[in-house]
């Protein structure tokens, strides 16, 4: 709409680049301006507005500027995914009974994200898909008796969540789910962020199981498992992203190539556009679970283009 749109991934990459050259601006030096005046002069402030209002508002309350008459100060930050749960076109995960709509699954993303594609892919998968499918899941279930929680399945789910919680509460240590949160968020954004190399995928791949490991033996969680701990509920979610963060690395290693959102600056035209390995990387890496986030094992899925074929990117 303001004749200079890029895609995430070029904007993010641009604004990092001045900032690590020691162009930021703002008291820390960790921003970049994001500056309306040409567009408002070109469109007439009603249509600023009119667009972009609400957005304008709350940049305001926060940093106490006129973002129409002030540049806005802006930094890329960790926003989304783009995978999620394998599905089936009727989006049935692996595990029997359980789908995944929305931005838990990975089927419409693609190697980069465009503006709304969670709203897009919430409304398709909830509207379209879902309604028509998941019945056929429930139907030879009808006039069947609803299974009990002294069932062996649901006794056998109960007992390692239990296990699982109360291996938290017993470790003991000293440091909270927060700084180890901390810990992982820098390595992972050092290392496997918006732009990648070998070398930093490699010592991403050193320094995460040590911290994982130091995880297991140094957590403290205070309070209990008997009532609502968000202690400990912060917990099972870091452990959590600590197994994603170290499949991201590995399959980013793995994909010796650039695509959309995955950057490796081994991989990059002379104008520093993504250089693509259609013939090697064209498929969607899909990972079974083993027990450790180090030994995954991998499934190709490739990748077959019939109406919108494939084409290298261009903005110029």
């Amino acid at each position: 709409s303001y004749g200079n749109l890029a895609p995430r991934d070029i904007s993010s990459r641009a604004a990092k680049r001045l900032v690590d050259k020691g162009h930021g601006v703002g008291p820390l030096k960790n921003g970049v301006n994001l500056d309306f005046s040409a567009a408002i002069e070109r469109l007439g402030l009603d249509v600023v507005q009119e667009r972009y209002g609400n957005l304008f508002q709350m940049y305001e309350r926060i940093a106490g500027e006129d973002p129409y008459s002030t540049p806005m100060r802006i930094y890329p930050a960790t926003h989304y995914t783009m995978g999620g749960l394998w599905v089936d076109y009727e989006l049935a995960t692996t595990i029997p009974g359980l789908y995944a709509a929305g931005e838990a699954n990975f089927s419409d993303h693609g190697a980069n994200r465009l503006g709304a594609s969670a709203l897009m892919q919430g409304l398709a998968d909830g509207y379209f898909v879902l309604p028509y499918t998941i019945s056929n899941e429930l139907a030879p279930m009808l006039n069947k008796p609803i299974p009990t929680t002294d069932h062996p399945a649901f006794v056998q789910a109960e007992t390692e969540a239990r296990d699982r919680f109360n291996g938290y509460l017993n470790v003991g240590g000293t440091r909270s789910p927060d700084w180890f949160h901390r810990e992982l968020g820098k390595i992972i954004w050092d290392y496997c962020g918006m732009e990648r190399t070998q070398q930093g995928l490699e010592k991403a791949l050193s320094e995460l199981p040590a911290l994982y490991s130091e995880f297991k033996k140094d957590l403290r969680v205070t309070g209990n498992g008997e009532s609502v701990n968000q202690t400990l509920e912060k917990a099972g979610r870091v452990d959590d992203f600590f197994q994603l963060g170290m499949l991201m690395c590995r399959d980013a290693l793995d994909r010796e190539e650039s695509c959309g959102a995955h950057f490796r600056s081994e991989y990059q035209t002379a104008e520093g556009e993504a250089l693509r390995d259609d013939k090697n990387y064209c498929h969607v890496s899909a990972y079974d679970w083993t027990g450790d986030p180090m030994a995954s094992e991998l499934n190709k899925e490739k990748l077959e283009f019939e109406t919108a074929h494939l084409a290298t990117r261009s903005y110029k």
